[in-house]
């Protein structure tokens, strides 16, 4: 009989990863203590040490990923007007 994947939080993960890189108890300690596998605890850690605390949470890339896409599309907009006002000016003074 299979049983369901668990899904822990972004808290959680967070707690664990910090703890196993503090070193004050070492990794199969935590994996008994919290009833994880001791290579998802190293892959935490690891992710951790690499991307930081905003690692965990979800769709705080996609978040990110749109506002930034947002932002260039916004840029790109101004990039244009820019470039209209300059023609308008430059043929408003040839008719005075």
């Amino acid at each position: 009989m299979s049983q369901k994947r668990r899904q822990h939080s972004a808290a959680f993960k967070y707690r664990v990863a910090l703890e196993a890189n503090k070193g004050l108890k070492t990794t199969s300690e935590l994996a008994q203590e919290y009833s994880i596998h001791p290579n998802q605890i190293s892959v935490w850690k690891k992710q951790l040490q690499e991307q930081g605390p905003g690692l965990f949470e979800r769709g705080g890339n996609k978040a990110q990923r749109k506002q930034e896409e947002e932002e260039a599309e916004l840029y790109e907009q101004i990039g244009r007007l820019k470039m209209e006002l300059e023609w308008l000016k430059k043929k408003a003074t040839q008719f005075d």
